[in-house]
């Protein structure tokens, strides 16, 4: 199935990304919990490896889509941008992203709105980097909303994107299938009383076109010298593009 078909809620006639927004306003109040159980701590990290490539370049402005509770926009702060945005659909996880900001007292620095990834409210040429942390997944349609970062990024810029990816090794790939098919939908359904996040969740790894896929993607709506990293055995990967 092709993941722009991958929805939350089968039985819904809603549109994708109407879907997603009402899952993680769903599942909001569990949602950082969930990601730090559910990845044993790993998602820290591979946040912090992430923002640690976009050292070099230094930017001073940072759009951060599908921001969500603003995890990898807080990390951001690490390279001491002057202003990081953050958009998201869901207004739940913006609620308690904004939350954590102001108990960072960094509400000057990071500014959360609610916004669609596929219909960006800035200007064209605007960011020295976009980020999006396990986000495309969502994108109702991909390649519009990786134009949509293009478009944003100042010429020269970076797009880093972190997403979920497929193992490489069988051994590690069958380990990790049974454990996010049978294991992973069943704790989070239990802890965010949402039937269907934790296997949407599933699905659409499987979906997503990862790898050199997805860099053939990235270089079709315009970006050029493309590269990923895989990162704890593949299970996630950091790719970077530029303007």
């Amino acid at each position: 199935m092709s993941l722009e078909k991958v929805t939350p809620y089968k039985d819904s006639t809603q549109e994708k990304k109407t879907q997603i927004a009402k899952m993680f306003n769903n599942i909001a109040w569990r949602y950082d919990f969930l990601n730090h159980f559910l990845s044993f701590g790993t998602d820290r990290y591979w946040r912090r490896k992430a923002i640690n490539f976009l050292k070099e370049s230094k930017p001073k402005l940072i759009l951060d889509i599908a921001t969500g509770t603003g995890d990898l926009a807080l990390e951001a702060m690490k390279l001491n941008p002057d202003k990081i945005y953050g958009i998201d659909i869901s207004v739940d996880m913006l609620a308690i992203g904004r939350e954590k900001i102001k108990k960072r007292n960094l509400a000057d620095k990071i500014e959360l709105l609610e916004g669609d990834s596929e219909a960006l409210i800035f200007e064209d040429n605007k960011f020295d980097a976009v980020t999006v942390s396990f986000g495309v997944r969502n994108f109702q349609n991909l390649e519009k909303g990786l134009s949509e970062i293009y478009r944003v990024i100042k010429p020269g810029g970076t797009a880093m994107i972190l997403e979920f990816s497929q193992p490489t090794n069988k051994v590690i790939r069958t380990l990790y299938t049974f454990y996010s098919s049978k294991i992973t939908p069943k704790i989070g359904k239990a802890i965010s009383k949402d039937d269907a996040a934790y296997a949407y969740l599933h699905e659409s790894v499987n979906a997503f076109p990862y790898g050199d896929a997805f860099t053939s993607i990235l270089r079709k709506v315009g970006f050029k010298d493309t590269k990923f990293t895989p990162v704890t055995f593949g299970v996630a990967t950091i790719y970077l593009a530029k303007k």
